[in-house]
């Protein structure tokens, strides 16, 4: 991790942050439609995956398995979709969204359907995830 590192700002405004795991700060974006957290491993200036060192890319890889199983467990969505996409956003990140048959933008992806609808109470949201994030090893709530 880099002392220089630096949310992008449009992750900033998109998200609320939760906490860090040892390598990424975690985010739940505002966007209330679907359950959606997003890791961000704490570098300045990486782009990609394949950038990080060898033992970064399997913690990367640890902390997005135990934040899928947990929302999982959480959720039960009918299928979790993770993806690093960067085309708005060139900082790494590794996007978690739950997904259901129900919901607006089944079976397509969610990027670029709708507006966001923001949460009734985001505060409220933000804590219950701080509250089930907390089960992680060395999670630690902003």
């Amino acid at each position: 991790m880099s002392d220089d590192f630096v949310l992008h700002e449009r992750l900033a405004a998109d998200c609320v942050v939760l906490g860090d795991l040892p390598l990424s700060r975690v985010l739940l974006a505002k966007d209330g439609r679907y359950p959606w957290l997003i890791l961000v491993p704490r570098y300045a200036e990486l782009r990609e995956i394949h950038h990080l060192s060898e033992a970064d890319q399997q913690q990367l890889m640890r902390e997005s398995c135990a934040l899928a199983q947990l929302m999982e467990q959480s959720l039960s969505p009918d299928k979790l979709n993770v993806a690093a996409l960067g085309n708005m956003v060139p900082q790494l990140h590794l996007h978690h969204v739950a997904r259901f048959t129900t919901d607006d933008a089944w079976p397509g992806p969610v990027w670029g359907r709708f507006e966001a609808l923001l949460y009734d109470d985001l505060e409220a949201e933000a804590a219950r995830w701080c509250e089930r994030l907390a089960a992680l090893p060395d999670f630690v709530s902003a």
